[in-house]
């Protein structure tokens, strides 16, 4: 079975707590998740972010299918990064781990997200076709939506790119 691996880096020109108390609250995944998934939050987001804390939301990652999906913190490490690992959901393992690193003008937002695709071959199969353009267009909306949010550094590029393994 094929691993993968989606990383992301985003400049903002926001200062390190800003960029914190945003990214590390779960509530602000509906914000940065096209509202086509239909994602909202069962239970678990009611309190400031800790190692152990599982929550849960329902998703529609594809038209007429919607699924729970449970994820477990794992690590924090206050103001700097946190991961959250699937414990159910649609993926055979989804490991995301977000990094707020500063700079001059601001924060990079890194995000590194290592996965793989349940079903064996027909899902390697759908990787290229539904899964990774479904990955692609989610972190190109949250891209999109942090500038309307925070504005951009425009000195630094942002990075999108998936590899499989």
């Amino acid at each position: 079975m094929k691993l993968y691996q989606l990383h992301s880096k985003q400049a903002l020109p926001i200062g390190k707590k800003q960029a914190w108390e945003f990214l590390s609250d779960p509530a602000n995944l509906k914000v940065i998740t096209p509202e086509h998934m239909g994602f909202n939050i069962l239970s678990g987001a009611d309190r400031e972010m800790f190692p152990g804390q599982i929550i849960q939301y329902k998703v529609s990652p594809f038209p007429g299918y919607t699924t729970k999906w449970v994820t477990e913190i794992t690590h924090v490490d206050q103001g700097n990064y946190f991961v959250d690992e699937q414990r159910f959901g649609p993926y055979a393992l989804w490991h995301h781990k977000h990094f707020i690193n500063e700079i001059d003008e601001g924060v990079i937002m890194e995000d590194i997200i290592d996965y793989k695709i349940p079903f064996g071959i027909l899902g390697q199969l759908a990787h290229p076709i539904i899964v990774k353009k479904q990955l692609m267009e989610i972190f190109k909306f949250r891209e999109d939506k942090l500038k309307e949010l925070f504005g951009t550094v425009d000195s630094i590029p942002n990075e999108l790119q998936l590899k499989s393994f």
